[in-house]
């Protein structure tokens, strides 16, 4: 059994793994802002997202993979709203999806 059976998650496409990454500093405190970030995303993505995972790091950083692509980086973009993280995921893990009130 995979570990996408384990949780019940299936992937996008046929092999492909939606995993996002949200790495934040530590020395910062920024975990409560990533943890609430992972919710929005999961909350958002539950059906396309095969992992999600919050790696601590330190000097100040705050970034957001999907795969290895940087989707957000807060020294170049500032902190994110959640709704461009979600565009950004969206546009790489299910282009057709509609996100509703966010999109307007």
């Amino acid at each position: 059994m995979t570990d996408v059976q384990r949780v019940g998650l299936e992937p996008t496409q046929e092999g492909a793994s939606a995993r996002v990454e949200i790495e934040y500093c530590t020395q910062c405190r920024w975990l409560p802002r990533a943890a609430w970030l992972a919710q929005e995303l999961l909350t958002t993505f539950e059906a396309e997202l095969t992992e999600l995972a919050l790696k601590p790091g330190t000097g100040g950083v705050f970034i957001v993979r999907v795969g290895d692509e940087v989707v957000w980086d807060r020294r170049e973009q500032g902190f994110p709203e959640p709704t461009a993280v979600k565009k950004a995921v969206r546009d790489r893990v299910a282009p057709e999806k509609s996100l509703g009130h966010s999109e307007r």
